[in-house]
């Protein structure tokens, strides 16, 4: 697998949630995503519960198998981040929960706006073996890794109405 010059791999899954497990006490930070138009680039800004931002810029170079795919950071001043987030682009905003299961930690993904009642968990891992082998909670009853329709970039463009016919969809149609 080629891995372009400054990038990483990441390994990664993702779950539908269904019940959401009681985040109430689990530590969370703002995730505010601008995907730029006709891009593979996101532009973000997290914000800490103690209120520092950690400010982006990301490219994803694509999938090479569902689980892993290259991707480069890089990390920017408040300056640089206004003036990439006011790019065409598509927004998108969640709030990320940390939960440790059964020794791995999850980000709990928790969509605010037009996608407010999906929640999505992931689990990174160092290697596609790896993360192959992460057993996900009883909470997170669909894998949704492959579907393109989860992916961040497409999310920040699908309506409420869209994603309420997607979810009656999966569930109509159980694994």
């Amino acid at each position: 697998m080629h891995i372009p010059k400054y990038a990483k791999l990441e390994n990664e899954r993702r779950f539908l949630v269904s019940k959401c497990p009681d985040l109430s006490k689990a530590p969370s930070r703002l995730i505010e995503d601008v995907y730029l138009s006709d891009t593979r680039i996101r532009v973000r800004a997290i914000t800490h519960q103690d209120g520092v931002r950690e400010l982006k810029l990301c490219k994803k170079y694509g999938l090479t198998v569902p689980e892993s795919g290259p991707v480069v950071n890089v990390y920017l001043t408040p300056r640089e981040h206004a003036i990439m987030a006011a790019l065409p682009g598509r927004p998108l905003r969640k709030r990320r929960y940390g939960i440790a299961w059964s020794g791995v930690n999850f980000g709990v993904d928790v969509f605010e706006g037009g996608l407010a009642g999906l929640i999505l968990c992931e689990a990174e891992a160092d290697t596609l073996d790896a993360v192959r082998c992460i057993e996900f909670p009883p909470w997170a009853t669909r894998e949704v890794t492959a579907d393109f329709f989860f992916s961040g970039g497409n999310l920040a463009q699908v309506t409420a109405e869209a994603l309420g016919k997607r979810l009656l969809e999966l569930h109509s149609n159980p694994m």
